[in-house]
């Protein structure tokens, strides 16, 4: 319970009519979180006042002032949860009372930044699916305790899903442990994909008897459970109570596929941009000029040695840096299964506690950059309805093996049934245009003046458009090959891209339209692009470059009430079609 308050209810127990305040600790932390804002104010009254007694009592005076609005605004904040609903009330000047109804809570997420760390609070923040395209929530308490933080969560997470009419139950302690599942046998280029799988067996993802069924037609070693309680013989979960599921723990080793992903491993590049771009902003007042620094950066020009050791000293700091970013942000990440809801936590300095719920979750997308494929490696995203901030929120899985990533999205969400159908030969024919004609183009308009008039100097642009086009024939090659879609008869899934090839795996009940879209271009080359219209995620994924004739009936196939009766189908033998 938040402190300050004597006569509190128990642990557990949803405080009733009873408003509480946040932690008085967040006191300490205020003034901190409220410097970077009077930085510039304090330093322009110093540098007014000259650095005078003056000028300096105005900045305590500042300061001291900063420290009373915290106070103030901490007094005059309380919350409570009363009437089946959480009211955040403010009466700083006018009364404000924002209420959130406790059955839109969708998702409580628990982050602890370094500041709360030391002082044992945390931020708590609602996802109410009111601001699925952006990244802010609809409540937040930003400084209570860390074992409020966690009561709050459940209180509100059982509340809301009571007040939904969904059984509210206390979990049981059951971990579970995958020993990997191996990689598809399809061979290199085939496009069944790392994620074709057997049909699903009746009953489901969740059917135990199915899945261990379905494991062994295709060969894999069923998966077994390793539980502590709630756990039955034979491998199956008692069912008695809900259970507790540990889908994923992220090893200590896996740490090291941190610089196999391109927003890590770009870490110095942001590093140096921040650097330069402080020094032009903020150079005066540190001491430096843009001449300074432009001198700087000749005087390194005109020494090609120490340029070329700057160089090597960068390039090995990249994969450094991408480590310990991918450390920083996925130390500890551990994905489970709680109370109807997918738990993922991780960070090491900033701690955070993200879940979503399960029947908003509508599939899964797996990314996988050049390098990553390489090294057999994928990351996963939750696909789900009225979710803001996705790109960090919906992380279900960071860079792990392949095969873990696949056992973790079987299980948690469910396979794909069915392997992935190839694209007709027209789009290797226009994934092979686009990636040799735009260098090829460039090596032409270098050499043809190169040869004309004989300036050596465009010599460099034509021999580097030749080389880049050479190497646009396998990059052309290798889109063509991750080109995919398909459907199992519950899920649909769709597949592009080479340098970043992502799948999206989508239950048929998330399409809510289809989009039929076809350039000049694929007319003359006979295919099409089918976007699936999704009510989560990005909202629509797209099957690049379908043969004309193909790309309706994969519509039909997976929404048939909706397309079948504007299909045109030939006329039975003997019959004539009307005109």
């Amino acid at each position: 319970m938040a402190e300050g308050f004597a006569g509190a209810p128990p642990y557990g127990v949803a405080p009733v009519g009873v408003p509480s305040r946040l932690s008085p600790r967040v006191l300490l932390i205020d003034p901190v979180r409220m410097l970077p804002s009077l930085f510039l104010p304090l330093a322009g009254v110093l540098f007014v006042g000259g650095f005078s007694p003056a000028s300096f009592g105005w900045a305590a005076m500042g300061i001291v002032g900063s420290i009373v609005f915290s106070v103030v605004r901490w007094a005059t904040f309380t919350y409570q949860i009363v009437g089946g609903r959480l009211e955040l009330t403010r009466s700083l000047v006018s009364r404000s009372v924002r209420t959130i109804p406790l059955e839109r809570v969708r998702g409580v997420d628990i982050s602890t930044p370094p500041l709360h760390r030391l002082l044992g609070l945390s931020v708590l923040r609602l996802d109410t699916g009111a601001h699925g395209g952006g990244d802010k929530q609809e409540g937040e308490l930003n400084g209570v305790t860390v074992a409020e933080a966690e009561r709050l969560k459940t209180v509100l997470l059982r509340t809301a899903k009571a007040r939904r009419g969904e059984p509210a139950v206390l979990p049981q302690d059951v971990s579970r442990s995958f020993p990997g599942i191996p990689e598809s046998r399809a061979e290199p280029g085939d496009p069944s994909g790392p994620l074709a799988r057997p049909p699903a067996q009746e009953g489901g993802p969740g059917d135990r008897e199915g899945q261990r069924a379905g494991d062994q037609a295709y060969g894999r070693p069923s998966v077994p459970f390793e539980g502590r309680a709630g756990v039955a013989e034979g491998g199956g979960v008692a069912s008695s109570g809900a259970e507790e599921v540990v889908y994923a723990r992220v090893s200590r080793g896996w740490l090291t596929y941190g610089p196999l992903s391109g927003a890590y491993l770009l870490t110095p590049f942001a590093l140096i941009a921040g650097a330069v771009g402080l020094v032009f902003q903020w150079g005066e007042q540190l001491g430096l000029s843009r001449n300074q620094a432009w001198s700087a950066g000749m005087w390194l020009w005109e020494r090609p040695y120490l340029l070329v050791v700057f160089v090597i000293l960068f390039i090995l700091a990249m994969p450094v840096a991408g480590g310990v970013m991918y450390a920083v942000f996925n130390w500890d990440f551990t994905l489970r299964a709680r109370d109807g809801y997918l738990v993922a936590e991780r960070g090491l300095i900033n701690r955070r506690s993200v879940s979503l719920e399960r029947r908003r979750v509508r599939g899964y997308e797996i990314v996988e950059g050049l390098a990553e494929r390489w090294a057999g490696v994928m990351r996963v995203w939750a696909i789900v309805t009225g979710l803001g901030d996705s790109e960090t929120r919906g992380q279900l899985l960071p860079v792990v093996p392949r095969a873990a990533a696949l056992g973790v999205t079987t299980e948690a969400i469910g396979a794909l049934g069915a392997p992935l159908r190839p694209h007709p030969p027209a789009a290797r024919r226009r994934r092979l245009f686009r990636a040799i004609a735009p260098w090829l183009a460039v090596a032409v308009a270098g050499a043809v003046p190169a040869l004309l008039t004989g300036p050596w100097e465009w010599w460099l642009p034509a021999s580097l458009g030749l080389l880049l086009a050479v190497l646009g024939i396998p990059l052309g090659l290798d889109r063509y090959r991750s080109l995919g879609h398909t459907y199992d008869g519950t899920r649909l899934s769709v597949r592009s891209g080479s340098l970043r090839r992502s799948q999206a795996v989508v239950e048929r009940r998330a399409v809510v339209g289809w989009t039929i879209r076809q350039t000049w271009f694929q007319r003359q080359a006979g295919v099409l692009t089918v976007i699936a219209g999704v009510g989560a995620g990005s909202g629509g994924y797209a099957a690049l470059d379908v043969a004309e004739s193909a790309g309706p009936v994969f519509a039909a196939e997976v929404t048939p009430d909706w397309l079948t009766p504007f299909l045109l189908t030939e006329p039975a033998a003997g019959t004539s079609r009307p005109e």
